[in-house]
């Protein structure tokens, strides 16, 4: 397992399950840089995703974790960012294939969607599954030319 240092972030919605996660993590380990929110009152997701994405796009972190809700507006924000390949995983085959073919870097989960006994699985099989190269590589090499603003439209007109 990769014992690198990861970044997590989280609203009000996954601060339980953001508590467990760093509590794994540490067990394990693993240093964790918790950039927040540290309580279940209301915040807008997109701060702590924006937060985590600059981090990892930065490379200041090889890795990060954002849980919200849903998980799905961690990762429309954290793909936003270049050098990021955020995966929204709700279950074990989509973080270990998100790792092998997309050597994914952020990992996103649901809150509400997941329980925590699922979470950890989730969280345990991205972290042990390595990305396998190769075709996949390419692939990802293709995504990475769309540019780093996140716009791309003109590159297919």
């Amino acid at each position: 397992m990769d014992k690198s240092p990861i970044v997590i972030g989280n609203d009000h919605a996954a601060y339980q399950l953001k508590k467990l996660i760093i509590k794994h993590l540490t067990e394990n380990g693993i240093e964790v840089k918790d950039i927040g929110t540290n309580n279940e009152n209301s915040v807008d997701y997109p701060d702590y995703g924006i937060k985590v994405a600059s981090l990892v796009s930065t490379k200041e972190f090889g890795r990060g974790i954002l849980l919200c809700g849903s998980g799905i507006g961690m990762s429309i924000v954290a793909n936003r960012f270049s050098n990021i390949r955020a995966a929204l995983c709700n279950d074990v085959f989509s973080a270990i294939i998100s790792r092998k073919h997309n050597n994914s870097n952020v990992l996103v989960m649901g809150a509400r969607v997941i329980g925590e006994t699922l979470a950890l699985e989730i969280l345990k099989s991205w972290l042990e599954t390595d990305f396998e190269g190769g075709r996949h590589q390419q692939r990802i090499d293709k995504f990475n030319d769309l540019g780093s603003s996140g716009f791309c439209d003109d590159k297919f007109q």
